[in-house]
């Protein structure tokens, strides 16, 4: 028996789960300013808390709706603001928030959730898998030099906070999603208002408008303008792009902007072809690569039988989740779907292993060679590769 209740927070719970969850990454609690705005952020009913007698643990989330291979948009939670007083870890706290968790959004028909993981040692055990990866790069702005065929874009347009507050939600709306790509209700943009309003350095929006309206824009802060020897670096924080004509353009504008050295794109897409637009490629380096979304697969019959799949021979797998038991069992996944199954499987996977494989992130003949998918049958390994293989590979691009 635990010592500790766990239930969802009311409204005025909040700020106390904010100072804690702050607390556990080593930052100060928000002042009354910061909190106004980050208030706003919460959806209701989103926050649960662990308490003995006060709170001693806390997680949130939102719901939106996160793209799969094929474009099928399903319901999905947004993880966010976990921690544990740190008088309290590694007594069980954790595990039972994360598992309480799990199991309403199970009872709520959520297929997926979705979070960012502040150690990569953590969420496995919930069946949470590296879903996707991203790159940050860095463009010498003195040194490149756009190709000259580049697609001709429109114009663009610079926005100050209030109007990209207004704005910036319609255009990405507008942007195709790629697998990994998720919707972002008020919540997420409430999130994105804040960082706005509270950064130290100025933020700038640019919208680039192309000949059917908005389609793409970017957000950016220059820093380093105080330091000696004065290098200075303009920081992409989000930026998206309907069209190659909409990259191109956004581009164009960030490597015109004066009194900057160098241009970094963080925790992009790992196929962003910003080599291809450069007159010379070498301009262009990458200086890490990264996490992106860590995907726990919630429903799992009806995650397997929304996505696309490739050719290729079917293929059982057995799947288990000791977490939520309700997923385990054997599936026949084909060209033209997944269900259940009573066929003895060639493959035997867990929930986690099963998210890095869904998105195509990670082959599961590669998978197979770590160790993380047991093989009864050669082939079926190879034989998934060619079903789970992706045109783009996965990538969010969304923060929280």
């Amino acid at each position: 028996m635990s010592d500790f209740e766990i239930r969802t927070l009311r409204t005025d719970e909040h700020r106390a789960a904010s100072d804690l969850f702050r607390g556990s990454l080593h930052v100060p609690p928000s002042d009354d300013a910061d909190w106004e705005r980050a208030a706003r952020a919460y959806q209701p009913g989103g926050t649960i808390g662990a308490f003995d007698p006060d709170l001693i643990g806390t997680a949130r989330s939102f719901d939106a709706e996160l793209t799969v291979p094929g474009g099928a948009r399903l319901p999905m939670a947004g993880v966010t603001g976990v921690g544990v007083r740190a008088d309290r870890t590694r007594r069980g706290v954790l595990r039972a928030l994360m598992t309480t968790q799990l199991e309403d959004f199970a009872a709520r028909g959520v297929v997926f959730a979705n979070l960012l993981a502040s150690e990569a040692v953590i969420y496995g055990r919930f069946g949470y898998g590296l879903a996707a990866r991203n790159r940050t790069y860095g463009v010498d702005r003195h040194r490149a030099r756009l190709r000259p065929d580049l697609p001709s874009s429109g114009r663009v347009e610079l926005l100050d906070v209030d109007a990209a507050v207004a704005e910036l939600p319609g255009v990405y709306e507008r942007i195709p999603h790629r697998p990994g790509m998720m919707t972002r209700p008020e919540v997420v943009w409430r999130q994105y208002e804040n960082h706005l309003r509270r950064s130290t350095d100025p933020v700038r929006a640019v919208v680039h408008h192309g000949p059917d309206g908005p389609d793409g824009f970017a957000t950016y802060v220059v820093s380093g303008l105080h330091q000696h020897p004065w290098t200075k670096t303009l920081d992409v924080g989000d930026m998206f792009a309907a069209t190659p004509a909409a990259f191109a353009g956004l581009w164009r504008f960030l490597l015109g902007v004066d009194l900057v050295d160098r241009v970094v794109a963080g925790a992009r897409a790992m196929d962003e072809p910003i080599e291809l637009l450069l007159a010379d490629h070498r301009q262009s380096a990458v200086d890490r690569i990264g996490d992106d979304h860590w995907v726990r697969i919630v429903d799992v019959p009806r995650a397997l039988a929304a996505r696309a799949y490739g050719p290729g021979e079917p293929v059982v797998v057995e799947v288990t989740d000791p977490v939520l038991p309700g997923n385990a069992g054997r599936y026949r996944v084909t060209a033209g779907g997944a269900e259940r199954t009573d066929a003895p499987a060639a493959l035997t996977l867990d929930a986690a292993t099963l998210a890095m494989a869904y998105f195509g992130t990670w082959r599961p003949s590669a998978l197979a060679a770590a160790g993380r998918i047991v093989v009864r049958d050669a082939a079926a390994a190879e034989a998934a590769d060619t079903l789970f293989a992706t045109r783009q590979p996965a990538w969010s691009g969304t923060y929280f």
